[in-house]
């Protein structure tokens, strides 16, 4: 038996990732090693959701359901090594269905489980995803864990059908470009919404993600409840748990809405399809809810959407999260922590600007993230870091606040208005007055605590095996994958801007 088990470690190369050992030898075999940030986060998030659902379930008197422990269903499991993961490194699992529709990589995940020896945990699966998923709508996971290549929105309807009430959702979407706004028709085809070239266009494709799995889950009176919401490298991932009532349902009608953006300034504003009024009424949103032309430089706007304009975490969730990392071995657990304390800071509002473009459309030097920060809650406004972007500026001000703030920067580094254009946005915009008292002073809130604490809050794009590549490839030099994934790099440049943040 062992001299079997060594001349297969010899056949095949061997893979370390986390706990887990996978045996690769087979090119058509996919393993992505940037997607490690990906795979740690979602341990750790399944470990946390598991230790909440035990907590409820003990003080509801449940014990024999926690003891039961959970079922988990990776449909798209290629290597097997997300759910080897998840069997070795995360407790009160009861199995895990590891699925894939190529014969190929079911032979791989079955020699897989065998090597790591959690047969008595994982499972191999050969069936179509979806198939598999309906087949499963009365006996159903208590997870899904959905990290296809490119769109996932063809596996919801037969995700939020067969996931319990209260389970979780965990999906990846890989088509940025799509849901960045550089193909809105091909956007509106795959996830039935308008996308826009926005500076906020990743916090926007994971607001379009959220409104599509709602409207699935809706069809047969179930609501989510994004938990963490996450924009990282290539992807976003979302977290969302699922919970069946048909009351709830129907508010789903204030989270969702559209995106007006202008043509010129960019500046941003967002409407829900319906209110509640005070009387628990449902009211239609009254239009025009923007002008044609925009209030700040009189330049056409364009429409998207509809987007999820609900939370995008759960800041208990998120809270109880970060408690969870230190009883964890992960390997990028230093990126993880400076991502979700970035997260636990953001504000409950939707998009953000980005300070380099707000300067850049009356081309003007870019002041200090830290004074402009300070300017915002010297107005009596709140201030954020999406975790989206390192120079995002996510506030609850209006935009002619955010604009009073540019044109008072301005004045005191004034700009060669001659070389601008009559139509220009920008002659708008500093023609118009100053009906703010701006400050610059710096505000004691004005740098965040992740920051002062020179977290690993944004990554640098690392250069090898960056994106999704291609369908069943092994995107991995073994011999520097050490150095290429770069997953908890910390230079000395790490967390400085280009603004001087």
């Amino acid at each position: 038996m062992e001299q079997r088990a060594k001349k297969q470690k010899l056949d095949s190369t061997v893979i370390k990732e986390g706990e887990a050992e996978i045996l690769v030898d087979d090119v058509n075999v996919f393993y992505n090693p940037v997607q490690e940030f990906n795979r740690d986060l979602s341990a750790a998030v399944l470990a946390t959701y598991i230790k909440n659902r035990n907590e409820e379930l003990a003080r509801a008197n449940a014990l024999e359901e926690e003891e039961k422990g959970i079922t988990l269903l990776e449909a798209l499991s290629a290597t097997g090594l997300r759910s080897i993961r998840y069997a070795k490194e995360v407790q009160g699992i009861k199995e895990i269905v590891a699925n894939d529709i190529s014969a190929k990589a079911v032979e791989s995940i079955k020699k897989n489980i065998k090597h790591n020896r959690v047969e008595n945990i994982v499972r191999a699966s050969h069936e179509d995803a979806q198939l598999l998923m309906y087949q499963r709508r009365r006996d159903k996971f208590n997870t899904i864990d959905l990290d296809p290549y490119g769109c996932p929105t063809i596996f919801l309807d037969g995700a939020v059908q067969c996931v319990t009430d209260g389970g979780m959702l965990m999906i990846t979407a890989t088509d940025m470009a799509v849901l960045a706004g550089n193909s809105p028709e091909t956007c509106y085809l795959k996830y039935g919404a308008i996308s826009l070239r926005s500076k906020a266009c990743h916090e926007l494709a994971l607001r379009i993600l959220l409104q599509n799995i709602a409207s699935h889950a809706g069809r047969y009176g179930r609501y989510i409840v994004p938990i963490l919401s996450l924009s990282a490298d290539f992807y976003i991932r979302v977290f969302v748990q699922v919970f069946s009532s048909q009351i709830k349902c129907k508010e789903n009608a204030t989270k969702i809405g559209t995106i007006y953006q202008c043509t010129g300034c960019e500046s941003i504003n967002t409407r829900s399809l319906c209110y509640k009024n005070l009387s628990g009424v449902y009211k239609l949103t009254p239009l025009p809810y923007v002008n044609q032309y925009c209030d700040i430089c009189h330049h056409k706007q364009h429409e998207g959407g509809p987007i999820w304009l609900g939370p995008l975490h759960d800041q208990r969730f998120v809270s109880c999260l970060l408690c969870n990392l230190g009883v964890m071995k992960l390997g990028t657990s230093k990126r993880i922590e400076g991502v979700l304390n970035v997260i636990h800071e953001e504000l409950d509002v939707p998009l953000y600007y980005t300070l380099d473009r707000l300067m850049s459309i009356i081309r003007c030097v870019t002041p200090p993230m830290l004074k402009f920060r300070s300017a915002l809650l010297n107005a009596g406004y709140r201030v954020s870091y999406s975790h989206a972007c390192k120079t995002s500026i996510k506030t609850n001000a209006p935009n002619n606040i955010i604009w009073d703030i540019v044109r008072t920067w301005e004045k005191a580094n004034p700009i060669k208005r001659d070389k601008l254009s009559n139509d220009s946005p920008a002659i708008k915009i500093l023609d118009a007055p100053i009906t703010t008292n701006v400050s610059f002073t710096v505000h004691p809130l004005a740098n965040p605590v992740s920051r002062q604490n020179k977290l690993t809050r944004f990554q640098q794009n690392p250069a090898t095996n960056w994106g999704p590549g291609t369908r069943s490839r092994i995107r991995i030099d073994l011999e520097n994958s050490k150095k290429i994934k770069n997953q908890n790099k910390n230079s000395t440049n790490q967390n400085k801007s280009p603004i001087n943040d």
